[in-house]
């Protein structure tokens, strides 16, 4: 179950990668750093932090499946709501309603924020 989990994190950091990459050069080349804050929050909990965890998950293993399982939709689901809802609360591309993006920002969050606190229970589950 790890490396499954390790190599679905991995790919997924890659993924944000670019896309925090291709923010960076976007900004650099049109002289606007509107996005910086989301550029900055893809970089570090989309591409460091997801790639660290698959890593995690690629050399340890853990006690729990469910608890990987729970740890890596957390995640996910956690990234995605964090760096789209900074993004429709910063830039509101859609132009949605202050309370609709705050609300996607906040849960957002708090779902990566669960997510980190899941990955500390973790590494006190690893197998020796």
């Amino acid at each position: 179950m790890e490396q499954k989990w390790g190599i679905r994190l991995i790919r997924l950091a890659a993924i944000f990668a670019l896309i925090g990459t291709y923010l960076g050069t976007h900004m650099s080349g049109s002289g606007s750093y509107e996005y910086r804050p989301i550029h900055a929050h893809i970089l570090l909990v989309g591409w460091l932090t997801m790639f660290a965890w698959g890593i995690f998950y690629r050399v340890f293993q853990v006690k729990s499946q469910k608890l990987v399982t729970i740890h890596g939709w957390t995640a996910i689901l956690g990234v995605f709501g964090l760096t789209f809802g900074m993004w429709f609360y910063h830039i509101n591309p859609f132009h949605l309603g202050d309370t609709l993006t705050l609300v996607f920002f906040i849960i957002g969050g708090t779902t990566l924020l669960i997510s980190f606190a899941l990955f500390i229970v973790v590494t006190f589950m690893v197998r020796k």
